[in-house]
């Protein structure tokens, strides 16, 4: 990989990590549509950490409290009932599906659903979901000719069942193409939580799967050698710089504005990349790393 690859590449991860597009696709695309090869499963994860330290900079309140209340509540039966103690539990909770089929799958999600041809239908289809939970979320929040607005849950409405159906959304992600955020935040949209609460869990819940498939995947590299470190290290640089700038702007667009513009985008872009392979201008399958 050269260094203009990996930045080409590092912005790519920073611009499309948070956003409910599929970063893994966009790393897997750009490098095709430039005749590069494909950075790999372990860049994608390596890659991540950096726009993880994004998250857990911007979020370092909100982590910090959780970790500390959390922690007590370990020792201390009093604080089992803190809200903050009781997001750690569920955190952990709803990490558990992703983790088991990480490593049940990591076959794979190295090989097989590196295909363009899945990419372009999980763009397709999962484009289609967000856009139906934006909007019953919408319907909610404005209400209709014949109906009240209704009340959407908060973070303080979060439970375990919930949790760890967030964690499951979560889990389809390791397809390339369904986006880890759009994922989380439409399957909390279903469950009839505000788009603010969704998005921020789904960063929260993002931490430990992420950072743990980054550090596996840095232990593996450094064992197999297939990373090529002075370039991946700079992508991950820049793809911590421009996730944080990214993350400011998304949790403000979420607020106030619809999922609607990525839902066209999501279905746009699978149907390009079908009609690319289809007519044979596209391999659908990844050329091998040279590292």
């Amino acid at each position: 990989m050269s260094w203009f690859e990996s930045l080409v590449l590092g912005l790519v991860q920073g611009l499309t990590e948070f956003l409910p597009v599929s970063s893994s696709a966009h790393l897997r695309l750009t490098a095709a549509f430039a005749g590069w090869e494909d950075p790999g499963a372990a860049f994608t994860a390596i890659t991540q950490l950096g726009t993880e330290a994004a998250v857990l900079i911007y979020f370092r309140k909100d982590v910090a409290r959780i970790i500390s209340a959390w922690s007590r509540s370990l020792v201390n039966k009093a604080m089992r009932s803190d809200h903050d103690a009781q997001m750690g539990w569920l955190v952990i909770v709803g990490s558990i599906p992703i983790g088991v089929l990480g490593v049940t799958l990591k076959d794979q999600i190295e090989g097989p659903f590196r295909d363009l041809r899945i990419t372009a239908t999980m763009l397709i289809v999962m484009g289609i979901v967000i856009g139906i939970a934006d909007r019953l979320a919408a319907r909610d929040e404005t209400g209709g000719k014949h109906r009240a607005a209704r009340e959407r849950k908060t973070l303080q409405d979060l439970n375990t069942r919930d949790g760890l159906l967030y964690g499951l959304c979560q889990a389809l992600a390791l397809v390339p193409g369904v986006s880890r955020s759009g994922a989380t935040i439409s399957g909390g949209l279903f469950m009839g939580y505000t788009r603010e609460a969704a998005a921020r869990y789904s960063f929260l819940l993002a931490m430990p799967a992420v950072l743990a498939s980054g550090l596996f995947e840095l232990k593996d590299a450094s064992e197999g050698g297939h990373v090529s470190w002075g370039p991946t290290a700079f992508a991950t640089v820049i793809a911590f710089a421009v996730g944080y700038a990214v993350i400011a702007w998304f949790m403000k667009f979420i607020s106030t504005k619809s999922f609607m513009p990525f839902v066209y985008y999501r279905i746009a872009l699978g149907i390009v990349i079908i009609a690319l392979v289809t007519t044979g201008a596209l391999s659908p399958h990844a050329a091998e790393s040279a590292g």
